[in-house]
């Protein structure tokens, strides 16, 4: 009897690994794709800026800081009502109005004016964004157990750094062919309005393409399906929901992790606007000189280490459960790269430190997201 009961909970093992499996395999490559067109659209502005923007637009160094982030006051204002609305409407729907909306948004920041314009228009792509990531986080735990939502998680960001790796070099190489294409539009208009144009294709796809619950995934069998119900039913049955938000701004434990995400979130931003100007400078600090597709491949360079710290790093948590170790690990290695980047003497070792820090960055965010399962 107990050999039998055995082969049964042996068999329905594998089951449980084989659809965790597939369902890692239909939604992850989707969903990084859709963050990897996500995080380019929010970017995309400093190539931009180097490429003609600011001069065309008249900007500052301080105007184009405030061009960057005004995005995110829309996208706070609305990203808690956005995720309330994904639970309504369903992922499917919800999800797919924000990527047409925002991708709609990024092609007509090509036409701007002038910088009030820019302002403008950057408001409302966050206003259009507000709700993506922490949306598909959500509707990662509808399909994944904790145990197996951290590795998921953590795939999800990789679209960060790989948006870089791939999409500041060919952000670059659009600049440099897109004189005059289309519209009359100069190199840097014509890649913000390409770029956005996926955004607007991955939307109506996700309509298609995105299964809102288990319960309703025909991609699964029968039997796959209800085995995927169950372990997300008995989940959903051990957990104890006491929390409040009310709760959670009174708590010193949330005010320190946020301002932790802060910190962490600063950095990747500070790297991802200012990356490509940094770049920029050392023609005139080094006297070297380089071409708009050489920017673009050099500012790839950090993010390539990133993606790889990342992967490595997420997979060893999950492995260990390890935490705190290897979160200290990746603050110091950020750090020092800061040290390195802002008092080095050569464009060489300049991005060495800049490497060093999207590393401890992102890497940082990875061991989170896999050890709290988010």
């Amino acid at each position: 009897m107990t050999t039998q009961s055995n082969a049964i909970e042996s068999a329905r093992d594998a089951l449980v690994k084989r659809v965790n499996r597939k369902t890692l395999w239909r939604l992850m490559p989707f969903l990084m794709l859709c963050y990897f067109i996500n995080y380019l659209d929010r970017s995309n502005l400093s190539i931009a800026a180097v490429n003609g923007m600011n001069e065309d637009l008249g900007l500052t160094a301080t105007t184009y800081g405030i061009a960057a982030g005004v995005f995110f006051i829309g996208y706070i204002l609305l990203e808690i009502p956005s995720n309330l609305a994904l639970h309504k409407f369903g992922a499917r729907k919800w999800i797919s109005r924000i990527m047409v909306s925002w991708g709609a948004v990024a092609c007509l920041i090509a036409f701007v004016p002038n910088a009030n314009w820019l302002y403008t228009m950057r408001f409302l792509l966050g206003v259009a964004e507000a709700g993506f990531t922490p949306g598909i986080l959500l509707y990662l735990t509808y399909w994944f157990v904790q145990k197996n939502r951290g590795l998921a998680n953590s795939l999800f960001l990789v679209g960060i750094p790989l948006s870089n790796v791939i999409g500041a070099p060919v952000a670059s190489w659009l600049v440099a062919i897109g004189h005059d294409i289309m519209f009359g539009l100069t190199g840097w208009r014509f890649m913000i309005f390409i770029t956005g144009v996926p955004a607007v294709l991955l939307g109506i796809m996700c309509w298609f393409f995105l299964t809102d619950r288990p319960a309703d995934a025909k991609w699964l069998t029968a039997e796959e399906r209800a085995v995927l119900i169950e372990e997300m039913a008995k989940e959903d049955a051990g957990e104890v929901h006491e929390a409040s938000a009310l709760g959670a701004l009174k708590s010193a434990r949330a005010w320190i992790l946020g301002l932790g995400y802060f910190g962490l979130v600063f950095g990747l931003y500070a790297i991802s606007f200012f990356l490509p100007t940094i770049i920029r400078g050392f023609q005139e600090m080094y006297n070297v000189e380089y071409s708009t597709v050489e920017i673009g491949l050099l500012t790839a360079i950090p993010y390539a280490f990133a993606v790889v710290a990342l992967l490595v790093w997420a997979f060893r948590s999950r492995r260990t459960g390890e935490a705190s170790n290897l979160i200290a690990i990746s603050a110091v290695v950020a750090v020092v790269g800061i040290i390195i980047a802002v008092s080095a003497h050569s464009p060489t070792l300049t991005l060495v430190g800049v490497t060093l820090v999207a590393m401890g960055v992102c890497s940082q965010g990875a061991v989170k997201v896999v050890c709290r399962g988010v």
